[in-house]
């Protein structure tokens, strides 16, 4: 059974759409143009394997963002505790076997400590650096002191390599059709995503960082760079900056 705790905003229609957010299709969109009923049909992939091999068996996990809890629901067959955190309360209405609370993230602060946090998803790249920034401080306001911090970076590629696909179980095809300049080193990224008897589309705003870029603004949340803990560096262990020593 879901606990639920906390609830910041519990009418989905009571908080905006995210300027440069938008999405279309069957069901509820989220204010950040996710579909709640697309994000049921897509399948988990390598995320709760890499995870599992990156922090202790048994941990209790933040998650931020967990959406209709894909991830959620692997890492507890797989012996995790978690505390799944979404913005949209009919996303968490999906989650079984975890503890809820409903909030946007970066306002998000249980008074708790966590032996491991995870910003997944690439959320780390929100469009707008204020945004970025309270994400990262959310997770450093959360981190135990010998705790760490997971966070998923977007591939290199990710908005060079358009258009492209691929197919996923399910009999879905998830497209990436374009990347386009929307403001000063940010882009818009539109996604198609066609399932059978149904189609939806998602634009977003994504900022791509450079490993200095997104180890400055980890540090300006508090947070250092333990390892980049995957050959193609897109999952990160990080950890509380250790404030320097006087002589």
């Amino acid at each position: 059974m879901t606990e639920t705790a906390d609830t910041a905003d519990t009418a989905e229609t009571g908080r905006r759409r995210r300027a440069g957010y938008d999405g279309t299709g069957p069901g509820s969109i989220t204010p950040d143009g996710c579909a709640v009923e697309l994000y049921e049909r897509l399948p988990v992939g390598d995320e709760p394997d890499v995870i599992a091999r990156l922090v202790p068996a048994g941990a209790h996990i933040l998650e931020l963002g967990c959406g209709t809890g894909r991830v959620t629901h692997a890492l507890l067959d797989r012996g995790f505790t978690v505390t799944a955190v979404d913005e949209s309360p009919e996303m968490l209405e999906r989650v079984r076997g975890a503890r809820t609370v409903c909030s946007p993230i970066e306002e998000l602060d249980l008074g708790t400590r966590f032996g491991v946090v995870m910003l997944a998803s690439f959320l780390v790249h929100a469009g707008d650096p204020e945004v970025r920034q309270g994400l990262l401080r959310a997770c450093r306001r959360h981190v135990a002191e010998d705790g760490v911090v997971l966070i998923q970076r977007e591939p290199e590629d990710a908005h060079t390599r358009v258009p492209r696909e691929r197919r996923v179980a399910g009999g879905g095809v998830i497209r990436v059709v374009s990347a386009e300049p929307a403001g000063p080193g940010v882009n818009a990224i539109r996604c198609e995503y066609d399932f059978p008897g149904a189609r939806w589309t998602q634009t977003f705003l994504s900022r791509p960082l450079t490993p200095r870029e997104f180890e400055a603004a980890l540090a300006g949340a508090g947070l250092a760079v333990e390892s980049y803990a995957t050959e193609d560096g897109t999952w990160v262990r990080a950890v509380p900056a250790r404030a320097p020593r006087h002589s």
